[in-house]
């Protein structure tokens, strides 16, 4: 009877990984479950086929005075709009990504129950990203923490000073992981490689065999949960009984 337990294993498995392929964050914009949204925003249009945002969500996210966080991107002098169009599409891809399920964490915030963490990033979006803020401004380089919130919106705290882009993040890999809390990771894999989320892409999200990958390559697939040990260590019983 032990090809019972598993198959119970198997199936178990097999259901945890579908889950993860296709949902939803439990965070303060995102939808219960991830589903086609025609109406999509400019650069958050890739997603539509298939999103965890909804339309006015996509519209807010290109919006300076977005209520989506109050944040100011402006908060060391205008954002020049070469930079400002990755935050956009940072945003989206937060937002709209129905596919980050094996980087999903919980976590215990006011505003969300769930996070990602060390998204591996494609090295193209990364570079360019930096790039093109290189010539910016900003005071902090973690931008979750740490802020002035008096007036409602980001304000620099009074010990940091509005600084070069390059003097708080000197390179790619420093601003990509820093600057959301190791949200991404920095990744030497190209957009080719099969191996790294994309920020942006036309079609088919790619992101979808992206996520299949790491799931099938994760370390909790390679053991055996405990609690769906005992589940089927239980089920067996019923069987031989």
């Amino acid at each position: 009877m032990w090809w019972v337990l598993i198959l119970l294993l198997s199936l178990a498995s097999q259901a945890q990984s579908l889950e993860k392929l296709n949902m939803c964050m439990d965070a303060k914009h995102h939808k219960k479950e991830p589903g086609a949204e025609g109406q999509l925003y400019q650069q958050c249009a890739p997603w539509r086929d298939n999103a965890c945002c909804t339309a006015n969500t996509s519209a807010e996210a290109h919006d300076d005075n977005s209520y989506l966080y109050n944040f100011n991107w402006n908060h060391c002098g205008v954002m020049t709009p070469k930079c400002k169009k990755h935050f956009t599409q940072d945003t989206c891809f937060y937002e709209c990504s129905p596919h980050l399920g094996p980087w999903i964490q919980q976590v215990d915030q006011s505003w969300r129950k769930e996070r990602i963490l060390y998204v591996p990033l494609c090295q193209e979006d990364c570079h360019s990203w930096w790039d093109d803020c290189k010539d910016d401004f900003t005071c902090k380089q973690d931008w979750h923490y740490g802020w002035d919130w008096t007036t409602g919106r980001n304000r620099c705290p009074a010990e940091a000073s509005c600084r070069k882009w390059t003097d708080i993040f000197p390179t790619a890999q420093i601003m990509c992981e820093k600057i959301w809390s190791d949200s991404y990771s920095y990744t030497n894999l190209p957009k080719s490689s099969g191996r790294c989320m994309q920020l942006w892409f036309t079609g088919k999200n790619p992101n979808e065999k992206v996520a299949e990958y790491y799931l099938n390559h994760a370390p909790w697939q390679r053991a055996i949960p405990a609690s769906l040990l005992l589940l089927a260590t239980m089920s067996l019983s019923v069987v031989l009984l």
